[in-house]
């Protein structure tokens, strides 16, 4: 995230413990809510990556800025698309999954197309650090198509709508802080837009681990099996 290596690994240490926490209270209590227990831990996880590319640009170590760099892209353009509806997949009824279920094949088919490109060309992901933030640019596959502003539409659409349309009020709510902190992000740090969000999606991590708190004593029940339609495979 923006700020400082000590900042990213500070965050690391407060998300990581606490998405474990999380995960094995939603294990307890409600095994549906498990993949978005999951997420605090999953930013930690990225959180930890950023450190180590401030701490690699410190050096004056492009290679492994590099490296870094993709590591923390790879929940950017990856994780965060196909996890979150994922997650909301397993919240849903039955009857609803599908559509949560082709939210998360349209994030992963975005994120492939956007990350994959950085293995076969160099010279797409440039890192560069700023005045107490780093900004990840380059050139994007889906930019010689369309406006990169309608890619990130999209991307952000796959990550929100799932949330705010969910049957779940508290998930409901979740998708609201998303929002709230992409409209800042763009209103106030458009130079450092991917570390910044991420930032606040570190800080809003938390607030699921007390949802695991509240959600899970009401249901204590396994994640619910769907069983196919009569006449169809």
């Amino acid at each position: 995230m923006c700020f400082s290596a000590e900042v990213s690994f500070a965050s690391a240490a407060v998300l990581v413990p606490a998405g474990t926490y999380a995960m094995l209270n939603a294990y307890r209590k409600d095994r549906s809510f498990v993949p978005l227990a999951t997420l605090p831990l999953l930013f930690g996880l990225q959180q930890f990556f950023e450190g180590l590319v401030w701490i690699s640009g410190h050096w004056s170590d492009p290679e492994w800025v590099q490296r870094f760099s993709l590591a923390y892209m790879f929940f950017s353009w990856l994780a965060w698309p196909v996890w979150v509806p994922y997650s909301t997949y397993y919240l849903e009824p039955c009857r609803r999954r599908q559509i949560y279920l082709l939210f998360a094949i349209l994030g992963g088919m975005i994120g492939a197309l956007q990350y994959v490109p950085y293995f076969a060309h160099d010279g797409w992901l440039i890192t560069k650090f700023l005045d107490r933030a780093i900004s990840y640019q380059g050139t994007h596959l889906l930019d010689f198509i369309v406006p990169r502003e309608f890619t990130y539409i999209v991307y952000l659409f796959v990550i929100i709508a799932p949330l705010v349309t969910s049957s779940i009020r508290e998930v409901n709510i979740f998708g609201y802080l998303v929002t709230f902190v992409v409209l800042v992000t763009y209103a106030f740090f458009q130079f450092a837009y991917i570390s910044v969000f991420c930032f606040g999606g570190a800080i809003m991590s938390l607030y699921i681990v007390n949802m695991t708190n509240r959600i899970g004593s009401r249901r204590a029940q396994p994640i619910e099996a769907c069983e196919p339609e009569p006449g169809r495979f």
